[in-house]
């Protein structure tokens, strides 16, 4: 029996099932049963229409076993729910900003192949193209340590392999496989000039309880980086452009044995050197799933580790130079979009209390690491 309605239009017949399910475990094998389930996720995400697995038994050398994959529905963000709330004269800039053909063509691609010991992606079993603004990705399933902690030790880990990533010569041909053109510049005059900017400027955001308690000390600061913010832009346009996976928080990067199994290519692109320490350091943070605890210490173990692993391939950057463009980086996609937009119109809780202060202490350590390092 058969039961993967669930899937629409990313299902597949039995035969393509039957053929992945094949190459899964390394023989020819008949699929029995299969069924799809919801994975559940707690997060949005604006080019992901679904994500699912898809279980059953095969028989295969004359034995009955199970087998699992996972299957993600990506799309363009023109199809998200939440494509409505952007204005009619800046759809078009919008829905090419937001790259969600990229992944599907990362697992077409030899990546997993390429990447330095320790990091590693799942590995693809069906890429299938559904029209022209969607695909499906089948996927095996990852085995990860569920009772891994993210220590001083694996956040160093995790920034050396990254930098080991960011700086090898294996890597660099495919820093370009998603075929999108994406530049510092290009989220200068997007989501910062059109969404962020506008409402850091309007004076009634900072009389809002949960920004009036947290940020009111921020002000001034904040408003004047984001004066900066195009000189800013700019100087962080100078530093050399790397492979780089784009948003490299812990829940991109799977515990698996000494390393890392790093999922969610979406916004894999050349990228100014340093920039996946940027949600390594506070992607948990802003989502609630970590304190910020010691911030400053913890970057920089970050920042030490990730230059130890470009040197690992032979890169030389001064390590100054890494850490002034991650400070830029930091401010420009993080400290500046600090302020909690997207609850204003929520009811004031002492969770929610609690995140907004957290998200605050992020924004000071933007603030202060730029002037460091200026």
């Amino acid at each position: 029996m058969h039961e993967r309605g669930i899937l629409g239009p990313a299902d597949v017949s039995d035969a393509q099932l039957g053929a992945m399910v094949s190459a899964l475990i390394g023989v020819e094998a008949d699929v029995l049963d299969s069924h799809a389930e919801v994975v559940p996720y707690d997060m949005p995400a604006i080019t992901t229409a679904g994500r699912y697995w898809v279980r059953g038994h095969a028989r295969a050398a004359g034995e009955v076993a199970a087998f699992s994959l996972f299957v993600k529905h990506v799309q363009s963000w023109a199809r998200s729910p939440l494509f409505t709330g952007v204005p009619e004269g800046q759809r078009a800039t919008a829905e090419a900003s937001v790259p969600w053909r990229t992944e599907p063509l990362a697992y077409r691609s030899d990546l997993g192949d390429r990447l330095p010991e320790g990091l590693s992606m799942p590995r693809a079993l069906g890429v299938f193209d559904l029209d022209e603004k969607s695909a499906a990705i089948w996927l095996e399933e990852v085995h990860v340590d569920p009772d891994a902690a993210w220590d001083d030790a694996r956040f160093a880990r995790a920034a050396h392999l990254l930098g080991r990533m960011a700086a090898s010569e294996r890597v660099r041909p495919l820093a370009t496989v998603g075929r999108h053109d994406f530049t510092v510049h290009d989220y200068l005059h997007g989501r910062l000039t059109n969404q962020v900017l506008p409402l850091l400027r309007t004076p009634g955001i900072w009389r809002h309880p949960l920004v009036a308690a947290a940020f009111a000390d921020l002000r001034g600061d904040l408003l004047r980086a984001a004066d900066a913010a195009p000189a800013y832009t700019d100087e962080l346009a100078a530093f050399p452009l790397v492979p780089g996976h784009g948003d490299a928080c812990p829940n991109n990067l799977l515990v698996h044995g000494d390393g890392f199994v790093l999922i969610d290519y979406g916004f894999w692109a050349p990228l100014p050197v340093g920039f996946d320490l940027g949600q390594l350091l506070v992607g948990d943070v802003q989502v609630g799933r970590r304190d910020v605890g010691d911030l400053a210490r913890l970057d920089d173990l970050l920042v030490a580790s990730y230059v130890e692993g470009l040197r690992a391939e032979g890169c030389a950057l001064p390590l100054v130079d890494v850490r002034r463009a991650h400070a830029l980086h930091l401010m420009l996609f993080t400290g500046l979009s600090t302020l909690p937009f997207e609850y204003l119109e929520a009811p004031v809780t002492p969770e929610l209390e609690h995140l907004v202060a957290q998200r605050a202490a992020i924004a000071r350590h933007c603030l202060r690491l730029l002037e460091e390092t200026g």
